[in-house]
């Protein structure tokens, strides 16, 4: 799905401390406890209840004597080849100074000579008014200068104070595409270094800094001053890693080690101690990763972690994107660890992510598979107790029906899980209909993206139900929380915003002819765009409907192969003349650590106590031993 594999992606909520953790223990639908029961008489927390879970489990010993194939089926293989995208946020870099910036190269001004029979003088009051920071008159008088053929040797500088003065009025995107023009003229062109340095102010300005990479790429045969090449580096390391993806997708594998080779040495040549080391070791570890050097992979993941971590107490709280950097390093190197079947190993780095943050109902979904793959059924079933509460139902985890299913498969509860798994089918079913019809639908990328557009903006009246538009729209939000279709939306809104903008602006300034032509450059990129938004936003759903299509697959296995063990053992009842039980009694326990408090379930869920369930099963398969093991199985 999705939401297993794209996060190494994504930013969020504040962690909820608390000083003392809380255990939550459910009896399964055929027991209730007698008592409330305290392991230690510690402070209590919080006395509210937990809410009621569907069917459960415990540790076991070993599976039923007859394991099925279905066992093995849904669970979720080693981390796809297809490279996640690195979700980094542009360094938040304040504003330069004008000092700062116009000091790049200032235009020649008083000593300009245009040629023969060129007057300057038109320039010099470009100048003089941009220096007066009259920015909109100075961006006026430059743009006339420009489209005046008779000023053409003076127009590349002419140009030069537009695109800054357009970048002083906050007009980022017309800015950037004045100095693309100058940077299309050539390196032997005036100004043409001075343009490049501010694609690194103006990608730090917008919001989208892929708007930037391509232009980056462009000229990366150009030698950068010394203090922009490491961010000159991590960006092009950032342009090769998201083209080597797109490759992976359409199967071009040749041209894409060519791009993951260039991301692992534009990564290694960023020094140790600048500000952009550890996103670019980030990079480094995901193209090991998916070269499938996993050593490597993993060494360079945990210099992530190191790094952060040494500079975590300077770092602003406020600065997300740091912390998102250091749990997406943790969520990779859970999956390296789970793809490579040591599954405790993935569960105490899944336990890094801190509650409440972007990565944290993820890592609970998956380290539930992880626990499950050790017996550890109780803390799967707990994990997506959390999942299924009312706090998260907007949230998207059709795969948890199937685990939920499997643990029952796997104890004997066989109509427990044939019940789960109507449930996944009514609610699923008209869900894959829907998506198959959008994705075959005969669109063109910007209808697709008009269309989706208007699914997401559907005001529904049944809000947080599980209708089949509303889990559209789930689906169409997991879709949209990808990294890069994210940022490009996001673009697109910031041109729509960039727009809107000029009708602030002195008259004079905004029904002018440089405003017309800016709005029309603006809308050509909105709709480029649009269209790229379309197609990016086809192929996730696309990868969704897979999804969907397989984990269907995979209940429709669990059907048939509990239906077949019910089989088998009605006919060894009738053999043995109705005297053969199936499932039997659990001996469980209520206890907990010494630092978790234990409070039975009644009814309700609480904030507080999210993250902290345990689902006890209180009956299953009867050739299971009497006390069900926790550690059924040891890493390999």
């Amino acid at each position: 799905m999705l939401h297993k594999y794209v996060a190494f992606v994504c930013l969020l909520v504040a962690f909820l401390g608390f000083s003392k953790a809380e255990a939550q223990t459910f009896q399964g639908m055929d027991s209730q406890p007698k008592s409330k029961a305290k392991t230690a008489p510690k402070k209590r927390v919080s006395s509210k209840g937990k809410a009621a879970p569907t069917p459960s489990v415990q540790d076991t010993a070993q599976a039923p004597t007859s394991r099925p194939e279905v066992a093995e089926t849904p669970l979720p293989a080693t981390p796809p080849p297809a490279t996640p995208s690195p979700k980094t946020p542009p360094l938040k870099t304040p504003p330069p100074k004008a000092s700062a910036v116009e000091g790049v190269k200032e235009p020649s001004g008083k000593g300009a000579k245009g040629g023969k029979g060129v007057d300057t003088s038109l320039l010099q009051v470009a100048i003089n008014q941009f220096k007066a920071e009259d920015y909109e008159k100075a961006s006026l008088t430059a743009f006339e200068i420009v489209r005046n053929p008779q000023m053409l040797p003076v127009a590349t500088e002419a140009q030069y104070i537009l695109a800054k003065a357009l970048y002083r009025l906050g007009l980022y995107h017309s800015s950037l595409s004045q100095f693309s023009e100058i940077l299309a003229k050539g390196p032997s062109t005036p100004y043409f270094k001075s343009a490049l340095e501010w694609l690194f102010f103006i990608g730090r300005k917008t919001v989208n800094e892929t708007v930037i990479l391509d232009e980056i790429a462009r000229y990366s045969n150009v030698e950068f001053p010394e203090r922009f090449r490491s961010e000159f580096r991590y960006l092009l390391a950032r342009y090769h890693f998201l083209r080597g993806k797109a490759l992976d997708d359409i199967k071009e594998t040749a041209e894409a080690n060519g791009s993951f080779e260039e991301v692992v040495r534009l990564s290694l040549a960023v020094p140790e101690g600048d500000p952009y080391y550890a996103r670019a070791k980030y990079l480094e570890g995901l193209a090991y990763y998916r070269e499938g050097k996993l050593t490597q992979a993993t060494e360079a993941l945990k210099e992530v972690i190191r790094k952060t971590r040494m500079a975590q107490s300077s770092v602003d709280p406020s600065n997300r994107s740091f912390f998102t950097l250091r749990e997406l390093a943790f969520m990779q190197l859970a999956r390296i660890h789970y793809g490579l079947e040591q599954s405790r190993s993935a569960i105490f780095y899944y336990s890094k992510i801190e509650r409440g943050r972007e990565q944290w109902l993820n890592s609970l979904f998956e380290s539930s598979w992880a626990s499950y793959r050790i017996g550890r059924y109780e803390q799967a079933l707990g994990n997506l107790i959390t999942l299924s509460s009312p706090f998260f139902r907007e949230e998207y985890f059709p795969e948890a029906f199937i685990l939920r299913a499997v643990i029952y498969f796997e104890n004997c509860r066989y109509q427990e899980a044939l019940s789960i798994v109507d449930e996944f089918e009514a609610i699923y079913g008209p869900v894959q209909e829907k998506l198959a019809q959008m994705v075959s639908s005969n669109m063109s990328a910007g209808e697709y993206y008009q269309a989706l557009d208007e699914i997401q903006k559907m005001n529904l009246k049944r809000q947080g139900s599980n209708t089949t538009n509303e889990i559209l729209a789930r689906v169409l939000n997991l879709a949209l929380t990808d990294t890069d279709l994210r940022k490009t939306l996001e673009a697109i809104a910031e041109l729509e915003k960039e727009v809107d903008a000029f009708s602030n602006y002195a008259d004079t300034f905004k029904y002018s002819e440089l405003v017309k032509a800016l709005i029309e450059s603006i809308k050509g990129q909105r709709e480029r765009l649009m269209n790229k938004a379309g197609i990016m936003a086809k192929g996730k759903l696309e990868l969704e409907l897979l999804e969907l299509r397989t984990l269907s697959s995979n209940a429709l296995r669990i059907r048939v192969d509990t239906v077949e063990k019910e089989k088998i053992y009605l006919e060894q009842q009738l053999a043995e003349g109705g005297a053969l039980d199936v499932i039997r009694k659990y001996q469980y326990s209520v206890a907990v650590p010494d630092d978790y408090l234990y409070w039975p379930y009644t009814g309700e869920y609480w904030r507080d106590e999210l993250g902290t369930y345990r689902y006890t099963l209180t009956k299953g398969c009867i050739n299971k031993p009497l006390t069900p093991a926790a550690e059924a199985s040891d890493d390999s």
